[in-house]
């Protein structure tokens, strides 16, 4: 069912915008968390 070479280019674009962006917003994540808690030993 799930085949690449089926799939539009406009397709197979957008999802892999969408995991890039939730990749970048997950490394925010986690440097915001360490900023936090730096913050918060000082």
């Amino acid at each position: 069912m799930m085949n690449w070479n089926d799939m539009g280019p406009g397709m197979g674009f957008g999802m892999g915008l969408g995991w890039l962006f939730g990749l970048l917003i997950l490394v925010l994540l986690v440097l915001a968390i360490a900023a936090l808690i730096k913050y918060l030993r000082k």
